[in-house]
């Protein structure tokens, strides 16, 4: 069995993560697998990038003019919206050249592949996704809009008051495509995701299943907590809580601003903050407790020691739909907080691991990050933590149904 994973990188964000824990696991149960990536960063041998300098400036400008079009709407909110309209030809021809039994696509935006070359593509495809692109008219994120159930238009991402706005055209295009595509598979990574694409316009009659990311337990997994903070340089004797993700105090959707009202309804005697993924910004907002800044952090061992210390982890995003974070921070004993959106109740169970706070209610969430700190039966919460993570994340566990999903395809085909 030759798998071929697809995404647009191999170590750089949330998807590429996962993407590329998924081919280290079927890698270590002697499957033929190989990721074809347009920004390799790793020096991992079994990921294709760009083989020369030039390939490599080609990527950046493809990512580059696939936003152009979104950029005649001035008005836009600001989260991300992709148009994928570049030729990708070249990565298609690699795809095919290769004959893989099954290309297994991720996250393949920024210039990646043509919403039109996926047809192109002569193996059968396995699509996990990773957020709401593959099922709307461009946007990512599409919040509390259900434009996508019938046909996206007049675009709330956009600000659009056009029927046949860019949402519009880039529906059409995937609509068209899509339909010629006979053996494309959907891999809902929540159960919240799922169902969004089965009831979507665009892939509702696609073969459907929900399997999650897988997670290594053996990397991520409790360490003694005394000698964690020692690594950092934390205080012992004070109550931490984390927060942290790809750029999250810029991006709208991680609820930076939803962190800064919880914290503002709890009682910060004798605790502090830690935030990764960001460094201390210019104008630096007052939590009212010291607050430490650690940039960004991207190695396993660093991330596994990182949640060991801390006492708590929060993630306020506005929408989520299988979170690393979430998963890495349970699977280290940290319980965690966040709201009860998208594919979060799919890895926190409420007052057992955890806490979901009503969404977007910042009082609530105050109360949940409390609920936690104070827990008489704290070392129960970590417990649990870990053990959900063990019975349904695990690598050894999921890595093998992905496998049996790719047998079915491959014997159906």
């Amino acid at each position: 069995m030759k798998i071929l994973i697809v995404n647009t990188s191999d170590i750089d964000g949330g998807a590429a993560r996962a993407a590329y824990r998924l081919h280290q696991s079927l890698l270590s149960k002697k499957i033929d697998s190989q990721m074809l990536v347009q920004n390799k960063l790793s020096d991992d041998a079994s990921v294709i990038g760009p083989r020369n300098r030039l390939e490599k400036v080609k990527g950046i400008l493809k990512s580059f003019f696939d936003s152009i079009p979104v950029k005649f709407y001035k008005r836009k909110i600001p989260t991300l919206f992709s148009v994928s309209w570049v030729s990708s030809k070249s990565i298609v021809n690699q795809i095919n050249i290769i004959q893989p039994d099954i290309v297994h696509l991720h996250w393949v935006n920024s210039g990646m592949l043509r919403i039109e070359d996926f047809a192109k593509i002569n193996a059968p495809i396995v699509w996990s996704l990773h957020d709401d692109w593959a099922f709307t008219g461009g946007c990512h994120i599409k919040w509390d809009c259900g434009k996508y159930i019938n046909g996206c238009s007049n675009c709330p991402i956009l600000l659009s008051n056009c029927v046949n706005d860019l949402s519009a055209s880039v529906f059409k295009r995937k609509d068209k495509t899509f339909n010629k595509i006979k053996n494309m598979n959907i891999v809902g990574l929540s159960n919240w995701l799922t169902e969004c694409s089965k009831n979507s316009a665009l892939l509702s009659k696609k073969l459907h299943v929900n399997l999650p990311n897988p997670i290594n337990t053996k990397t991520y997994k409790p360490i003694n907590r005394g000698y964690a903070r020692e690594q950092w340089g934390f205080p012992k004797e004070k109550k931490l809580i984390l927060f942290g993700a790809m750029n999250p105090t810029s991006d709208i959707n991680k609820g930076f601003y939803e962190l800064e009202l919880a914290l503002t309804f709890l009682n910060k005697i004798n605790t502090e903050i830690v935030i990764f993924g960001a460094s201390k910004p210019t104008n630096n907002p007052d939590f009212g407790c010291k607050t430490h800044y650690l940039g960004a952090l991207s190695d396993d061992i660093a991330l596994s020691s990182l949640y060991n210390a801390v006492d708590v982890m929060v993630v306020p995003s506005r929408q989520e739909n299988l979170s690393n974070a979430i998963m890495e921070s349970l699977s280290c004993g940290t319980p965690v907080v966040a709201f009860d959106v998208g594919g979060n109740s799919d890895l926190i169970l409420h007052k057992e691991n955890g806490y979901l706070a009503k969404p977007l209610d910042g009082n609530d969430m105050a109360n949940g990050i409390e609920w936690v700190l104070n827990n008489v039966q704290y070392n129960e919460l970590r417990l649990n933590a870990r053990k959900k993570v063990l019975s349904d994340f695990d690598s050894e566990l999921v890595s093998a149904k992905y496998i049996d999903l790719y047998n079915s395809i491959i014997r159906r085909n």
